[in-house]
């Protein structure tokens, strides 16, 4: 960290013509400001109370508390990312003078919020099947506490680091990173177990090909999205330093606020769901009987689901080859170590998904819906669900599996996968407003680091209305993209290279000081964070344990 400290400077030369970033808070603001994110905890605080008192569902002071650190710091990592991404969206605005500093970071804070309020929930749940599978079973246990206390606390300590010497370095990559320890720890801690319950490669992989691809297609979509305007748009102000405090002319300036205004969106829409997954892992843990379970669902819907279980079970039976078995103790089991080696293509796991669905549907039928699974029965119920979704996902990914069934086989398979989500895959409104809080008001604060290295140190001269029209409009599109494809993606490296290639395009030149610095915090950043979150979470397992045997 000292090399890159090094390399950054505070004092680094900035042009004279730069914008300003020194405007102070107005202190009606500050109040503004401090009322909302008390409000946020406030709402958050009667949220739980309500919804835990609905269910009948007591909570221990203790538990109620430790919840309550867990959702502070779940909602501290989403405030750092707000506060540490900010430069992503409003750089190219406010080095372009479109739009002034502190109107700049309000506006990406708002369409931050907006990006959350409207996100699907996809990237959610995605980044939690990277976690290990017996963890998020028994995420109620002193492991899963310590796993989530560890990757949380790893991912905020080394954004703050990474922050603090101005390095746009990624949110995502932190969080990731932090997973990955937290599994690989697992793993040497649970030997005896086969090395089956550390991290889910095939899931790893999908993500971590999108963490090395990002800068490759923001760098190079990036330029060649510069070379092509610079075709068609013969503008010379577009590729020229803009004049000290001079705004763009009006049509320049609109394209510039809207691509700000789409990468805010879609970082609060991408981001804000990693967010939003840990806090129903920590949320399920502590309160199983609420949140285990989406008990909004209504009583009408039972007939549907049972109906779906009972066509999706008959489409395994019929491929188990014999190999049936009512012993649910003996499906579960059959399932859980499809997941943990991901090898789900036999007659046996078959046959445990008709075993545990048929075991499942009974239990809902006899409660008559969700919301009347009593406490005793949630957690269970719940793992399940989940055991079943997951396995069946499993087989219908594989290509050589998917194949064995016919397409009604698959359609009703997925129909069944569609009722499981609904049931357990779910983020409550207020999970969703918190969240949103947390990371639009992080961006209004402690942005002018990263700010600085995005508008100044990557590119030799001053950024253009084109290259940050460019990065930008590439930085959103791929962001979109990855959304609707539920893949957690870094804005950071996206647009920070968007950035340099359209440098390159437009013959700035890149500072080799800065471009050495970001690549060397992108290579540290997967250890340093593997490394924090594993050994926090053997600390923290150890504290909990001791304290347990007390």
């Amino acid at each position: 960290m000292a090399t890159i400290v090094s390399a950054l400077p505070e004092s680094a030369e900035r042009p004279s013509s730069g914008p300003r970033l020194d405007h102070s808070m107005h202190p009606a603001g500050r109040w503004l400001f401090l009322a909302v994110l008390l409000g946020g905890l406030a709402y958050a605080g009667f949220s739980i109370f309500t919804d835990t008192a609905q269910v009948g569902e007591q909570m221990a002071t203790s538990v109620f508390l430790f919840l309550g650190l867990a959702l502070m710091i779940a909602l501290g990592f989403e405030f750092v990312n707000g506060f540490h991404d900010t430069a992503n969206a409003v750089a190219t605005v406010i080095y372009t003078n479109s739009m002034p500093a502190h109107v700049a970071v309000v506006w990406s804070g708002f369409f931050n919020f907006l990006g959350v309020m409207f996100s699907s929930g996809a990237v959610a749940y995605s980044i939690i099947t990277l976690l290990p599978v017996d963890l998020i079973l028994h995420v109620g246990s002193n492991a899963g506490f310590a796993m989530i206390f560890a990757l949380l606390l790893a991912a905020v300590i080394w954004n703050l680091a990474t922050w603090y010497v101005g390095l746009p370095n990624s949110s995502s990559h932190a969080l990731i990173g932090s997973i990955l320890g937290v599994g690989f720890a697992n793993q040497l801690l649970s030997a005896s177990k086969g090395g089956t319950s550390g991290v889910d490669w095939s899931q790893a992989y999908k993500i971590l090909t999108g963490l090395w691809m990002a800068p490759l297609i923001g760098f190079f979509a990036a330029m060649a999205l510069l070379f092509v305007m610079r075709m068609v748009l013969r503008n010379p102000k577009l590729y020229r330093e803009p004049e000290a405090n001079a705004p763009p002319p009006r049509g320049i300036r609109a394209l510039l606020i809207a691509t700000c205004t789409a990468v805010s969106f879609a970082h609060g829409g991408n981001d804000g769901q990693k967010g939003m997954g840990l806090i129903m892992l920590i949320l399920i843990g502590c309160a199983p009987t609420a949140y285990a379970l989406n008990r909004t669902m209504p009583e009408s819907a039972t007939p549907a689901f049972v109906a779906s279980a009972t066509s999706a079970a008959s489409a395994f039976s019929t491929h188990s080859a014999g190999a049936a078995s009512n012993d649910v103790g003996v499906a579960r089991d059959t399932l859980t170590r499809a997941l943990q080696t991901k090898q789900a293509a036999s007659p046996q796991v078959y046959a445990a998904v008709d075993t545990l669905s048929r075991d499942v549907s009974q239990r809902i039928s006899g409660f008559g819906s969700l919301d009347k699974v009593p406490a005793a029965a949630t957690p269970n119920l719940r793992n399940d669900m989940y055991l079943v979704l997951d396995t069946t996902r499993l087989v219908t990914k594989d290509p050589a599996a998917a194949k064995t069934f016919s397409e009604p086989e698959l359609k009703s398979i997925g129909g069944y996968q569609k009722h499981l989500e609904e049931g357990t895959r779910f983020i409550p409104l207020w999970v969703k407003i918190t969240v949103a809080l947390a990371l639009g008001l992080g961006t209004m604060v402690g942005w002018k680091r990263i700010v600085v290295t995005v508008g100044e140190r990557i590119g030799k001269t001053h950024l253009t209305y084109g290259m940050g029209a460019s990065a930008e409009l590439v930085a959103a599109g791929t962001i979109f993209a990855a959304e609707h494809y539920g893949l957690p993606v870094s804005t950071t490296h996206i647009l920070t290279s968007g950035v340099a290639g359209s440098s390159v395009a437009n013959g700035a030149g890149l500072r080799a000081r800065t471009i050495g610095s970001m690549a060397l915090a992108w290579v540290m950043t997967l250890p340093a964070a593997m490394l924090l979150a594993g050994g926090l979470y053997w600390l923290m397992l150890t504290l909990l344990d001791a304290f347990a045997t007390r």
